[in-house]
Formats: C-alpha cells, sequence, structure tokens
C-alpha cells in the first residue's frame, strides 16, 4: 500500500478506500469486527448514531495522526503510541457529547470509553496507518466508520422499528393504527441477541448477493 503515497488526493484508489468498507470489505459483515456494538447500542436508532459518528470521527483522526507520526514511533512500543492516541481522542468525543448531548451521552453509558477496545481502530492504525501517509488514511479511517456505522444504524432501525413502534422515537405503529388492530411490539428485539440475528440476517444477504464473499 506504500504507493498510496504519491497518488492525488481524491485518486481512484483514495475513493476506493472510502467505498470498500461500505460493502465489500464491511469491517462487520466481512471483517467480523466491532460485533460488540450491535449487542449494546442498537436498541436505538438515536445513540446507534451517535455511536457510528463517534467512532468514524476517532478511527478516522487517530489514524491520520498515527499515519503523521509513523515514522517517529520506536516499533516496540508503536501499539502503546496507538493506544494513547485513540485514548485521546475518546476522551475528546465522550466530553462533546456530555456537553452537548447529554441524554445520547448516559444512553451509551461506558460504551463511549470502551470505543478504545473496538479492534477496527487497532486494526486499521496497525494495518493501514503504520504504513501509508495521514490524507490515505483519514480516508481509510472514514471508510471503515462509515462502514461500521451503516451495520449499526441498520440494526437499530429494525430494532427500534419492531421492539418499541418507533423510528428515532416517532411512534410510527400507534400513527399507522397497528396497535388498534391489536399488534403488539416484539419484546424479543430488544433483547440483546436479537442484534446478532439482525446482523446475521445482514450478511447472509450480503454473501447471498456477491459469492465473491462467501470465501471470506
Amino acid at each position: 500500500m506504500g504507493n498510496l503515497e504519491n497518488e492525488p488526493m481524491f485518486s481512484a484508489r483514495n475513493l476506493k478506500l472510502f467505498t470498500a468498507p461500505l460493502g465489500m470489505n464491511n469491517p462487520i459483515t466481512v471483517q467480523v469486527l466491532g460485533i460488540c456494538s450491535a449487542l449494546a447500542v442498537t436498541v436505538k436508532l438515536k445513540p446507534a448514531i451517535v455511536m457510528a459518528l463517534s467512532v468514524t470521527i476517532v478511527v478516522a483522526v487517530s489514524n491520520a495522526i498515527i499515519a503523521a507520526m509513523r515514522q517517529y514511533i520506536p516499533d516496540r512500543i508503536r501499539i502503546i503510541v496507538q493506544l494513547v492516541v485513540i485514548a485521546t481522542m475518546v476522551i475528546f468525543v465522550d466530553q462533546f457529547l456530555r456537553a452537548y448531548v447529554f441524554d445520547v451521552s448516559k444512553q451509551l453509558s461506558v460504551f463511549v470509553g470502551l470505543i478504545i477496545t473496538n479492534c477496527i481502530l487497532m486494526g486499521r492504525l496497525e494495518a493501514f496507518a503504520m504504513v501509508n501517509k495521514p490524507w490515505p488514511s483519514f480516508i481509510d479511517g472514514i471508510g471503515n466508520g462509515a462502514g461500521y456505522g451503516i451495520i449499526l444504524i441498520i440494526v437499530a432501525f429494525f430494532r427500534e422499528l419492531l421492539g418499541s413502534g418507533t423510528i428515532y422515537g416517532y411512534p410510527v405503529f400507534e400513527k399507522l393504527g397497528f396497535y388498534s388492530i391489536g399488534y403488539e411490539n416484539n419484546g424479543m428485539m430488544i433483547l440483546p441477541p436479537m442484534a446478532l440475528i439482525v446482523v446475521g440476517f445482514i450478511i447472509w444477504f450480503q454473501r447471498s448477493r456477491d459469492n465473491s464473499l462467501v470465501e471470506k
């Protein structure tokens, strides 16, 4: 990947760095990383969106910082440096959420702090940022964060809709009159195992449409 360093900012390969994680190399459905977040923050759509944005910001900025420092980081302490950068970014994001969206921050609880343990971050820093310049690394971070976020949002959409009858807090089923004809919310959808089941359906759907993913 070293040949990315001399390419234009918006080259076709840099564009692929952004688009690949959205589908063919999605960090959740293909690489099977960051699954724990799907369990924890996808009961409602709002916290899932906030978590998706938070992870995207942390991985993109951390990627760019590590890429800028990579030639000055001794190999034997590179993991420690990466963790320090990630932890610093997580603290910034956590304090921002506490200041401006405190209700969502309370819903996310400790899970914002646990972004530091997300395998996607360490994977991108170690595999990509350590061997590429800041701009491609930033794009790679945005792409992987967006790919992660898309899955979280899809899972949260179905869990909130079927489990609570709402979308982003709006009472969809109530407005449509479903309750008046005997419909009841599926309480199982708000239980953690259903997040994995929904993710499983997404993986099945994606791989059934693309045979090249079957062997991955």
